[in-house]
């Protein structure tokens, strides 16, 4: 008896000792570190997706119509996104819940089909403009569309059907390291660096109709329906619980800031190098890169094409997964990165055929890309406003979300900044059909 109970006291002893040891383990900075490592990915991989070819093209072309003046937006367009994103991410730890199953249960199924539908459309779209983008960016080295595109699909494709949520993460998390380019670039630019710190801190704000267009263009391209469902999606397969919110929450923070960062590297080196020389109007990322030859140097060019690629290759894995990722959970359908074709086979097969069209219409001759854009971003900026509310609604519903709904301050904030952005994407909306077609 007296030994058993010894052996009891040691058990308790060693317990007490070795969940000391773990608490003062995950006390310690090196190993947060190590701890914010293993659930990082999901912010920053659905924020630096955000920065796709056709993103590129927009800041490009805001540098070179604009220079450094539109810089200031940068800042509100960077809180607004982490405001947005954080919701997300709340939810999906919280409720265990993707945002199309969440919107299924609250609003139906009609509500759900209609933005299901709607969702499709703009990124079966966009996920063309990223497979152009690729084209492009191999044709700056001389390198033929018939052989990148098929084969980068290929590469995407084995990635994500072979491979399992972890190493499909880590693969996007090495893609987001070519985004550095654009901060090397920025530096061979050789901009006013004084000029360019007094552009981020006073706005100066112009009333011509071109000005506000570039504007909501900025908001309507760093704020899209994708990332929000690409977020949450992910953030319930890793299965993270409500102790690890605070990290998933700096992941999200670090993220954004990382790729509006990016952004903002983009629009300075295009205002540096084509608006100092008269150049205000692109067509295209690659049109971009070309012309920064001249001025900034040949590596320029090439650093702007290798950053052209790595982030349409980025955005063309991230797009389709969160098309396949919504629409399995809308439907009720198996979803997620480590299952096979058998035992998941809408999801497979979504992600499956939207890289085979995207093949398909980017090998076509003379597609017209500006075109295609123009609608995907007009059927993105009507979806946007319907998302938002939808964001907002349930990660302020106490029912859903308990003691983690939105605090009263910043459901006030999250309305607020779902009022501008909306407004801002239905006028982007009209000034873009009204450019169009009258």
């Amino acid at each position: 008896m007296a030994e058993s109970r010894l052996a009891v006291k040691k058990i308790g002893l060693f317990s007490r000792r070795t969940g000391e040891r773990i608490r003062r383990a995950l006390t310690s900075p090196n190993n947060r570190f190590i701890l914010y490592l293993s659930v990082l990915g999901p912010g920053i991989i659905a924020a630096n997706a955000g920065n796709d070819a056709s993103g590129i093209a927009t800041y490009s072309s805001v540098g070179a119509a604009y220079g450094y003046t539109l810089l200031w937006a940068f800042i509100p367009m960077t809180v607004s996104l982490i405001v947005v994103q954080e919701m997300c991410v709340r939810m999906g730890v919280v409720t265990g819940q993707g945002l199309s199953d969440l919107i299924r249960e609250r609003f139906g199924v009609r509500w759900t089909a209609l933005v299901m539908l709607s969702l499709l459309i703009a990124n079966t779209g966009v996920i063309i403009s990223e497979f152009v983008g690729i084209a492009q960016a191999s044709e700056l080295f001389g390198i033929p569309r018939f052989l990148t595109v098929p084969l980068t699909a290929a590469i995407i494709w084995w990635l994500v059907v072979k491979g399992t949520q972890k190493r499909v993460e880590r693969v996007f998390l090495a893609m987001s390291l070519v985004f550095f380019c654009y901060i090397v670039s920025a530096f061979l630019a050789k901009p006013d660096w004084s000029e360019v710190g007094r552009e981020f801190i006073t706005p100066s704000i112009k009333y011509d109709s071109t000005y506000l267009f570039m504007v909501m263009a900025l908001i309507g391209t760093t704020i899209t329906p994708f990332m929000q469902v690409y977020v949450q999606s992910t953030i319930v397969e890793k299965g993270m619980d409500k102790d690890e919110l605070p990290l998933a929450r700096t992941d999200v923070i670090v993220g954004t800031i990382f790729a509006c960062m990016i952004a903002a590297f983009i629009v300075i080196s295009t205002a540096a190098t084509l608006n100092k020389q008269g150049v205000f109007e692109i067509d295209s990322a690659a049109t971009a890169a070309e012309a920064l030859a001249p001025v900034a140097g040949v590596y320029a060019k090439y650093l702007f094409g290798i950053g052209l690629f790595g982030a349409a290759m980025l955005a063309m894995g991230v797009l389709p997964l969160a098309t396949a990722y919504s629409l399995s959970e809308a439907l009720g359908f198996e979803k997620g990165l480590s299952h096979s074709f058998r035992e998941a086979p809408i999801f497979l097969g979504i992600f499956t055929s939207l890289i085979v069209v995207g093949v398909l219409v980017a090998l076509i001759p003379n597609i017209p890309q500006i075109q295609l854009l123009i609608l995907t971003q007009s059927i993105n900026g009507l979806l946007l406003p319907v998302l938002l509310v939808a964001i907002v609604s349930l990660s302020s519903n106490r029912e859903i979300m308990g003691e983690y709904a939105n605090p009263t301050w910043f459901k006030i904030v999250a309305w607020l900044i779902t009022a501008i952005v909306s407004f801002l994407s239905l006028a982007l909306i009209a000034a873009t059909v009204k450019d169009a077609f009258f």
